[in-house]
């Protein structure tokens, strides 16, 4: 635990601390982004209406999560289940991998476009909608960012809760006659 200057407030430990902020922090990223796929549609007289909604379950799936995680670390009985945390961030975090990896393609393709197979590119005629799904791209790698370090955090606490493996008697023994 950390200690703090004031012998009245409560000591949190920072772990703990930095926990519940990126969960916290990962909620008005993912309504943000959620909100930017929404009001993301732009119209061209040549091309048609162009509209993009890939982030809005799992951006929603992501908040809803961080919400009740942040709420749950501070609840003692829960707070003992690490590993409830560890294998929920996990999963959210694997998700969150595999959606930014795939929208980062689509952005890509929709800037560079693909000659081999005939794909020109489309932000050249919808370049609002393009640096809307940028930014939402951002947006949505920065929370992804923070699960990656809440995982290492959750999976810190799962593994420490653990004991190191002994070592036999003959293992210590031949490394110090190899050395």
């Amino acid at each position: 635990m950390r200690g703090n200057s004031d012998d009245n407030a409560p000591n949190v430990p920072l772990l703990k601390l930095i926990d519940c902020s990126l969960r916290v922090s990962v909620i008005p990223l993912s309504i943000a982004t959620i909100w930017l796929t929404v009001t993301n549609h732009q119209d061209n007289t040549s091309y048609g209406k162009l509209h993009f909604s890939n982030f809005m379950g799992l951006n929603a799936i992501s908040a809803v999560y961080a919400c009740v995680a942040a709420v749950s670390s501070w609840i003692r009985c829960l707070v003992s289940k690490a590993w409830l945390f560890f294998v929920s961030d996990q999963i959210v975090t694997y998700l969150m991998v595999t959606s930014v990896a795939a929208v980062m393609e689509m952005v890509f393709l929709a800037y560079k476009g693909d000659k081999a197979v005939s794909w020109s590119e489309a932000c050249a005629s919808y370049g609002k909608f393009c640096s809307r799904m940028k930014l939402a791209l951002v947006l949505h790698s920065l929370a992804l960012f923070s699960f990656l370090v809440l995982a290492v955090i959750s999976a810190y606490r799962v593994f420490s809760m653990c004991e190191a493996p002994s070592v036999s008697h003959k293992e210590v023994e031949l490394e110090e006659n190899t050395t």
